[in-house]
């Protein structure tokens, strides 16, 4: 069986790669937010920041490898100083790029005209937004953050994103505020939808919803509340076997801001690299299909329900 984060033994089933499709890069653990759920620990002390050569190989990976998506996290990826020079030289590529934006980012200083060069980059914008309530929102990330988010949204809709046949992809990010599966998607969709724009006037295209990983500063709360245990034996209780082929870390490889390769962004956080260690230089030459995947207790939250992953619910 898989290993998770302390090393005991998991009873979470061994998996093995398929082809890689997706390159995920954190670019930076600096942050204009610092949320309750983050499973980075993301913040604005944080200073980690992948360096100018390591930025340069994500080119270059993506084209040895046939890759068509890159996929920028943080942190806020845009606050990393190299953002919109590396999607300019990508998009050049023809390859999607995928941001994976806090909203509130669009109106922070000197951010002011991030929302347009998105839409002139054609940049596929996943916005986090927990909930269509102001109060849900601001309770679990800080107080006028609904409101902000709100008026990005509306900025990036003034740009065509979201809009009936449009180009520019909005989707927006839903997870729980405490240790409970999310709702089904489909239904949590038409609510967001109705909600949005009659009290907003915002349009979107999908909800990707995902559930909370049991890591980093989520688990800690659970901990603090004693529970944390629970909340995992639900996890392992909701697993769904059937999610295990669309799992995202069969697909995707996840970059940590020094180069280093992850199965996934959760593994990331809690330190587990691929065995043996590899860096992003290594895919230059190098392939991950059929390579085992390290997986540990905290994988039951990609497949309790109706599973989880960064694309949202897996059915």
């Amino acid at each position: 069986m898989g290993l998770n984060s302390s090393m005991a033994l998991s009873t979470f089933p061994d998996l093995n790669r398929d082809r890689l499709r997706t390159l995920q890069v954190n670019l930076t653990y600096r942050c204009n937010q610092r949320c309750g759920h983050c499973h980075v620990n993301a913040g604005p002390n944080r200073s980690e920041s992948m360096d100018s050569a390591t930025v340069a190989l994500i080119p270059r990976v993506l084209q040895a490898r046939g890759l068509m998506t890159l996929d920028l996290t943080g942190g806020a990826p845009e606050l990393h100083p190299g953002f919109r020079d590396l999607v300019q030289e990508v998009r050049r590529l023809g390859v999607e790029v995928i941001d994976r934006c806090n909203l509130t980012i669009l109106s922070e200083p000197g951010q002011e005209d991030l929302a347009a060069f998105l839409a002139d980059q054609g940049v596929r914008v996943v916005a986090s937004l927990p909930c269509y309530l102001p109060s849900n929102v601001d309770r679990q990330r800080g107080d006028g953050v609904f409101a902000r988010s709100i008026a990005g949204l509306q900025a990036l809709n003034r740009l065509g994103y979201g809009q009936p046949g449009s180009s520019l992809i909005l989707d927006l990010v839903f997870n729980p505020s405490g240790p409970v599966l999310p709702p089904p998607q489909a239904a949590l969709e038409a609510d967001y939808r109705q909600v949005l724009e009659r009290d907003h006037g915002v349009v979107f295209h999908h909800l990707l919803v995902l559930t909370n990983m049991p890591i980093q500063r989520f688990a800690a709360s659970l901990r603090a509340s004693g529970a944390y245990e629970p909340y995992l034996e639900q996890l392992r209780q909701q697993h769904d076997a059937g999610n295990l082929s669309r799992v995202m870390c069969r697909s995707l490889i996840s970059v940590d801001w020094m180069g280093r390769l992850h199965d996934c962004d959760f593994n990331q956080q809690l330190g587990l690299g691929l065995e043996p260690a590899q860096h992003l230089a290594d895919l230059l030459v190098g392939d991950l299909e059929g390579a085992p995947i390290r997986v540990g207790d905290h994988c039951f939250g990609c497949t309790a329900g109706a599973g989880s992953s960064c694309g949202g619910a897996l059915r």
